[in-house]
């Protein structure tokens, strides 16, 4: 690779975490003009309503897995892993992150976000794979 190819899709999972804020504070802000909700209930943490719960549980997920991805995105680029491999898994698993906070946030069905999850935990347990070997061959 020529570049910073491999930050690209890090980027994009940045950019998920950003809308996932802006779409807790429009549900956060709808729950309160609907009355089902007081606005000291977030500053204080006294509950959260179902409909934001949702989205604040997405961001949180945002930094655990995720963590890790971030983590090997920067080795991979520290020891020149950063292939046409790894940038391919990296984009791939910031895709299943998209499609896990989307059903996440929408119907929350734990039969299509378990298997999106899993997904996106094989293609990062596949990039720090391919990480090791680099560094074993290298």
């Amino acid at each position: 690779m020529s570049g910073f190819e491999i930050f690209w899709p890090v980027v994009a999972h940045v950019g998920l975490v950003f809308m996932l804020y802006a779409l807790l504070s429009l549900r956060r802000s709808a729950v309160v003009r609907a009355g089902k909700a007081e606005a000291s209930q977030f500053r204080e943490n006294r509950g959260e309503p179902s409909e934001s719960l949702v989205v604040r549980n997405s961001i949180a997920n945002q930094f655990e897995l995720p963590t890790l991805f971030h983590v090997c995105c920067v080795l991979c680029f520290v020891t020149e892993a950063d292939s046409l491999l790894a940038v391919g898994l990296a984009w791939i698993f910031v895709g299943f992150r998209y499609a896990h906070a989307f059903v996440h946030v929408t119907s929350n069905r734990l039969r299509y976000r378990g298997p999106l999850f899993l997904a996106g935990f094989v293609t990062l347990g596949a990039m720090w794979a391919w990480l090791a070997l680099w560094m074993a061959m290298n």
